[in-house]
């Protein structure tokens, strides 16, 4: 066995969660390990929806750009039952939110990540597979058995299980995985359909009885490249991989099946039966069985090792939430450890991920499987509520460990929502408006925001905010990950009202941001001069009046040490 190396963080699985928590580790340079069991991606198109909040994370994390030039618009679907046109959805947000709907093969989101990470000097180390674990007060001893074939032990820090349905990590801890399956098995396939349907829709095709229940059904959802969707339906008895004899708890009927793939010819069948036009198949990539589960662990950690994605939370692939909720769960996950390992928090903040996260993955669960079951009509509601709820967008911690106290309007956004992003931000020599989201590019710590009428509000606040432990306000020293603004202590930016005759350039050591559009004002809805504190996942941390900036800053990190 090959000597013990160390690390500060072992991540097992090199899907996209486990990428996701290399790069946001990574981007606050902290060391850590990605070692997955196969010997390359596969290339099989499975989670392809990509949801605006996400691409927001990208957005910081500077990748967005790329994701968006490989993927292709989602506007909408189009809902057939026997043959007639019963809905068509169009996929609308408000003006103000900066990405709509995408989607894109995993295979490629994996590469576009991949690199984004080899990028950063880490690379997935292939064939490389977790034996077993233990951990102590100190760390976790990880037995791994690698590409070479010897095995090798590994010491880390913390150890995060990313490796899906059926995790060596969570069956390691004992967590439990409570939940159950959905009788039904499902072909998918990547093909391509000459049909003449708007280009960008998804489409849902279902034939139902006398007694309204579903016997046929034909979802398709729209791949980069002329006419290719990944399509998916029930499977027809030939292909059946069905087994009995599964005692309660023994393995996870979830994702691709083994056995017989589907041909070309019984896709073909599907669609000549239920395609709302008459459409021929070609170029079928690959094609697969798969069933469906919904379960949900009982804790996202226990000690120095956690779950994130489907290790910890597995459900029907309605309104493609799952790989997103895991994506989150990592990037959720990832700047607290970054924040620990650098001695700038306590260990408790860890608590707050399982606090954080697993209401939004019981949430998800239980959302998808209605769905599943019911349709959309199952969560009846304002349509904007919904829409913005399936985008994402709406995923919050108000009343979490981390959420400071509510301040100004209740309806408007409060520690533990998500920061809005807002258009029309000038800064002196730029001749071009700027969004929030340009502002907080590449930033990978907290970010203190300080909005007010002009620069008479702003001085004090800057010295208190001083006082309080931020440091150097104008974000020109470095912290531990060697970029501005890295460490718990937020980076100072103001934000001056639209009414603001000018932008005083130089006034304050800190950059200035004037409110030329007055959508900042709008969306936070400040009364007075105000203060925000955004955390490195884009939730606002907390919210408070600039004459309480100290108490309000100095309150905030320290529930970063003993979250409440």
């Amino acid at each position: 066995m090959a000597h013990t190396r160390t690390t500060d963080v072992l991540i097992v699985g090199a899907g996209p969660v486990g990428l996701s928590a290399a790069a946001e580790l990574r981007r606050h340079s902290v060391r850590c390990r990605l070692v997955d069991r196969l010997p390359a991606r596969l290339p099989y198109a499975k989670a392809v929806g990509i949801q605006p909040r996400t691409l927001e994370i990208w957005d910081r994390m500077g990748l967005a750009r790329t994701v968006l030039e490989a993927a292709v618009q989602m506007r909408g679907q189009l809902i057939y039952v026997n043959g007639r046109e019963q809905a068509r959805i169009d996929l609308a947000l408000p003006a103000e939110v900066p990405y709509g709907f995408a989607a894109l093969p995993q295979y490629e989101t994996e590469r576009l990540l991949e690199e984004y990470v080899a990028g950063l000097g880490t690379a997935i180390e292939r064939e490389t597979e977790l034996l077993s674990f233990s951990q102590d007060a100190d760390g976790v001893t990880a037995l791994l058995s690698t590409a070479s074939g010897t095995d090798e032990e590994v010491r880390a820090r913390y150890l995060i299980g990313c490796d899906g349905a059926h995790s060596v990590v969570r069956k390691g801890l004992g967590l439990t995985f409570e939940g159950g399956a959905f009788p039904e098995e499902y072909m998918l396939a990547d093909v391509e359909a000459d049909w003449d349907l708007p280009h960008g829709y998804g489409v849902r095709s279902t034939h139902r009885t006398e007694d309204g229940s579903t016997d046929d059904l034909l979802v398709g959802i729209p791949l980069p490249g002329s006419g290719r969707y990944r399509m998916s339906m029930l499977v027809p008895p030939e292909l059946s991989t069905v087994t009995s004899g599964r005692a309660p708890g023994e393995g996870v009927a979830h994702g691709l099946e083994g056995g017989r793939a589907p041909e070309l010819s019984h896709i073909q069948a599907v669609v000549d039966r239920l395609a709302p036009r008459p459409a021929t198949l070609s170029r079928m990539r690959w094609s697969s069985v798969f069933r469906i589960s919904h379960r949900m662990v009982d804790r996202y950690s226990d000690g120095r090792v956690f779950v994130a994605g489907d290790a910890a939370h597995i459900h029907p692939p309605t309104g493609a939430q799952g790989m997103n909720t895991g994506i989150q769960d990592a990037c959720n996950l990832a700047w607290k450890l970054a924040l620990v390992l650098r001695g700038e928090a306590g260990p408790a903040l860890l608590a707050s991920y399982d606090a954080e996260r697993r209401p939004v993955g019981e949430e998800v669960v239980g959302r998808t499987v209605r769905h599943a079951s019911h349709g959309m009509e199952a969560d009846p509601g304002d349509p904007r509520s919904l829409m913005l709820r399936e985008a994402q967008l709406l995923v919050g911690y108000r009343g979490g460990p981390l959420a400071g106290s509510p301040y100004g309007p209740p309806d408007a956004p409060q520690p533990g929502d998500r920061a809005p992003d807002c258009s029309g931000l000038t800064i002196p020599v730029a001749h071009y408006p700027m969004r929030l989201l340009d502002i907080l590019r590449g930033r990978t710590g907290h970010v203190l925001i300080l909005y007010a009428s002009g620069a008479a509000d702003l001085a004090p606040a800057i010295g208190a905010a001083e006082d309080a432990g931020v440091g150097n306000p104008s974000g020109d020293s470095r912290g531990a990950a060697g970029g501005p603004g890295s460490g718990a202590a937020p980076q100072t930016i103001a934000v001056l009202a639209r009414e603001a005759a000018a932008v005083a350039s130089g006034a304050l050591a800190v950059p200035q941001y004037h409110d030329a559009s007055g959508e900042f004002a709008r969306l936070y809805r400040p009364e007075g001069p105000t203060g925000f504190v955004v955390r490195p996942d884009g939730q606002l941390g907390a919210r408070f009046p600039l004459t309480g900036t100290a108490a309000a800053l100095s309150g905030y990190l320290a529930a970063l040490s003993t979250p409440g």
